[in-house]
């Protein structure tokens, strides 16, 4: 008995979707034929959990309720370095956000010193 399974492209839900090979590992690649897709082929499994979309957030919203890196490493089973580059790409993209959202400061009298101090130093 053969089962049909109806598959979809994971990044523009196109049922338009045909097989395209496997991957290195042995998994089943997938191609979508959708113009307008952002991605060509992609995987249904992936081979490591850290590239998922949903553990990608679970990573931000475990650091935000006060879990550290190596907990959170532990607990979805990703490397702590995979923790660390989400929470960079996290923290620089909401440096970015706020760095449109504000004005750019006007320039000072005090000319370009750092803090208002001169550059001429005192010797005793």
């Amino acid at each position: 008995m053969t089962v049909l399974v109806a598959i979809r492209c994971i990044h523009c839900q196109s049922s338009e979707v045909v097989r395209h090979g496997k991957s290195t590992n042995g998994k089943q690649r997938f191609r979508c034929l959708e113009p307008e897709c952002p991605y060509q082929t992609f995987s249904l499994n992936l081979a490591y959990p850290g590239r998922n979309r949903e553990v990608k957030q679970q990573i931000v919203e475990m650091t935000l309720n006060g879990s550290g890196v190596r907990d959170i490493a532990r607990v979805l089973h990703v490397s702590t370095s995979t923790v660390m580059r989400e929470l960079k790409k996290t923290r620089l993209s909401s440096t970015r956000q706020s760095k449109t959202i504000e004005s750019t400061p006007a320039t000072t009298s005090r000319g370009n010193n750092r803090k208002g101090r001169s550059r001429t130093r005192v010797r005793d």
